[in-house]
């Protein structure tokens, strides 16, 4: 009798694992497939930060997140000089401009 308890028992325990496994498989690509759609949706953008006394030019990939705020997923420095630069202007616009056309680029290479 109490033989058949422990089988019971072990029988129990091993058909609980399988069934917590099962659903752990079943949830991942279920959440892969969730995340697939934001991911696709991703793109590059120009952006730029002052850090120390030095302005960088950013290619940032980000999409959309649940709550419709940007989840980056990268950031590059494109370019960096000093904030106080006399031709701070031109330079910044310049930067700008290029990393812009960089992430025109780099969308396009991913789309293909």
């Amino acid at each position: 009798m109490l033989l058949a308890v422990v089988e019971i028992v072990l029988l129990l325990v091993v058909l609980g694992l399988l069934v917590t496994r099962l659903g752990a498989w079943s949830a991942g690509p279920a959440a892969r497939r969730r995340a697939a759609p934001a991911l696709t949706q991703a793109r590059w953008t120009a952006a730029h930060a002052e850090v120390d006394g030095e302005t960088r030019v950013l290619l940032r990939r980000w999409h959309p997140g649940p709550d419709g705020s940007p989840v980056v997923l990268e950031e590059r420095v494109f370019e960096t000089f000093p904030s106080d630069d006399p031709a701070w202007e031109a330079r910044f616009t310049e930067a700008m401009a290029g990393a812009r056309y960089r992430c025109s680029y780099l969308d396009a290479e991913e789309e293909r």
